[in-house]
């Protein structure tokens, strides 16, 4: 508790701004306290700037804390009176969730219902209904078509009033499936997952105690989103979910290189066989109990149709993982519309996307369950800590020039492509002789340009799958010690021995594209190095301007850059 003669480390301020002082005594207790609804924006040495949001709010309601235990947490740690039109405004953003609520009626099917007339009428006469509702029953429910469910939840928290969805769950066709953890909890307060002994082909793990936390929250909320550090081991909480669900299950991922990964953990961790796991990509169509498919198949069209989306959608399936959910593309999020009869778990690293979707993540896979900030779970001990270094150089004058007379959209390019960042490359590995070492970029030429600078081999898109697959086995036993990738290693690619990043460019401003390629390097290491985060800026451009941004997530969650001079290297 608070000592109520010490000043409190936050200041809540009227614009929703939160400002913690980092190095008071009661920094890390109010930091904790305000985690579940306080959205921190910014990081730096000595204050942290949190905000109130609508959605934070809601995320907080869903998992069932009150307006009330938030007012008295403000309260408890502010240093000066929190506003009063704060605390009523507070108030009232909490309270409209859960106004409304979706549920099973056995008379009418789908039931919309409220408890106030006032939101009820407003939801009926809104456009953004309109087609949406079957009948209105009276003044405080209407019946829903059940194909429409998603889409209500989608046009109402629109609308500003979002569902508690209590509509419930079918349970897909059965299937078992157990963890192979080899010291499950027992006695009081024992987890409730199923667990089995391990074969001889399976190494003795244990769930760590975040995952079973973390699969729990999600199975006993019904649905929603787990956020953890890249490396935290996200693919065993999606197990555990699975071990829980005792069902069929669909597994949407980025690419077949994440599709077989998973398969592997499944084998190595679950009692899973492997008949019982069939891939569904771009090479292989298979629908077994436990289908991994790629988001590229599924938004694949023929003739203007997503023919392999109906396909996949009319299986029984009881549970749909979303391996990271941040990237949803537009026809995944309108087939999970239709799919919300089904429990669905979405696994990430950040919630933040670009095009500011985040309210479709909450409405259509559901409320973020569970979140441990990445530093957290760097101080158990399970990622590895990481030094965050930006590198600046100067363009030479030829291509400042061409720089400063170039068309707006063509500058980024040249200032992120310039020859001068090759050198500097060269020059970081030297410095990492003995280290695993990946070189990322965006733009192919540059990349292409750099393997040959370095000697070292290339990994795009247009990688065949099975060198691909050769030269990351290569990288991960150590046979080479170097690879340059494209964005196609920004996801789910697992390297445990990569201890060095170097960005050379990326996605113009991208957070979570940051996020994810730091993420390549943070399992915990062997020996327990430090892993160590380079990006290549040139000085005074667009490169510059974008790598501020692009460094909005990590400084967010603690990591603090060093800028050091290209000419220091």
């Amino acid at each position: 508790m608070p000592d109520s003669t010490m000043p409190g480390p936050l200041i809540v301020q009227s614009d929703k701004t939160l400002l913690l002082e980092v190095d008071h005594l009661l920094a890390e207790e109010a930091r904790h306290a305000i985690a579940p609804f306080a959205e921190l924006e910014r990081a730096p040495e000595h204050i942290h700037t949190y905000r109130l949001t609508n959605l934070g709010l809601w995320n907080a309601r869903a998992a069932g804390h009150t307006a009330a235990e938030v007012i008295e947490t403000l309260t408890r740690f502010s240093r000066y009176p929190v506003p009063s039109a704060l605390l009523v405004d507070l108030a009232g953003t909490m309270d409209r969730y859960g106004r409304l609520t979706l549920r099973e009626d056995d008379g009418h099917g789908l039931i919309l219902e409220s408890t106030d007339r006032a939101v009820m009428a407003e939801v009926l006469r809104s456009k953004r209904t309109s087609g949406l509702i079957d009948a209105r029953l009276d003044d405080f429910a209407a019946a829903i078509h059940p194909a429409q469910r998603g889409a209500i939840k989608q046009a109402l928290i629109k609308l500003g009033w979002p569902v508690d969805d209590q509509a419930g769950f079918v349970e897909g066709t059965a299937h078992p499936i157990a963890l192979t953890e080899t010291a499950p909890p027992r006695g009081e307060g024992a987890s409730t997952l199923p667990s089995a002994e391990p074969t001889d082909a399976r190494v003795p793990w244990t769930l760590r105690e975040y995952q079973r936390q973390a699969a729990e929250a999600f199975w006993f909320g019904g649905s929603g989103v787990v956020v953890l550090p890249c490396g935290a081991g996200k693919t065993i909480v999606g197990a555990a979910a699975m071990a829980l669900a005792q069902t069929t299950t669909l597994i949407l991922v980025t690419n077949t290189v994440a599709a077989r990964q998973w398969r592997d953990e499944l084998l190595r961790f679950t009692t899973l066989n492997p008949d019982e796991i069939g891939e569904y990509s771009g090479a292989t169509k298979e629908i077994r109990p436990i289908t991994i498919a790629t988001y590229q198949v599924m938004t694949t069209r023929r003739g203007g149709a997503y023919t392999h989306l109906s396909l996949l959608d009319a299986q029984d399936w009881g549970l749909i993982v979303y391996d990271e959910v941040h990237l949803l593309p537009a026809p995944i999020f309108r087939m999970t519309a239709n799919l919300q009869s089904r429990r669905r778990l979405g696994l990430t690293a950040t919630l933040v996307r670009e095009d500011g979707r985040e309210d479709e993540v909450f409405t259509l896979i559901g409320p973020k369950r569970y979140d441990a900030p990445w530093r957290d779970i760097e101080a158990q001990g399970y990622v590895a800590p990481a030094i965050c270094t930006e590198v600046r150089l100067t363009l030479p004058e030829n291509e400042r020039l061409e720089y400063a007379v170039a068309e707006h959209e063509h500058q980024y390019r040249i200032a992120a492509t310039t020859s001068g960042k090759n050198e500097v490359a060269e020059r970081l590995i030297a410095r990492h002789v003995t280290d695993q070492v990946l070189v990322i970029g965006q733009y192919l030429d540059q990349l292409a340009e750099l393997s040959q600078h370095l000697d070292a081999p290339l990994i795009t898109g247009e990688t065949p799958l099975n060198e691909r697959q050769r030269l990351y086995d290569a990288f991960r036993v150590g046979e080479i010690s170097r690879l340059v990738v494209s964005k196609v290693a920004n996801f789910s690619i697992d390297l445990p021995e990569a201890s060095v990043a170097i960005q050379v460019s990326g996605s113009f401003g991208s957070r979570q594209e940051e996020a994810q390629r730091l993420g390549r390097i943070l399992r915990p290491k062997a020996d327990g190095r430090t892993a160590h985060f380079y990006t290549i800026v040139s000085r005074d451009t667009a490169d510059q301007d974008f790598a501020a941004n692009r460094q909005r997530f990590l400084a967010e969650q603690g990591y603090t850059y060093q800028i050091v001079d290209a000419e220091d290297i």
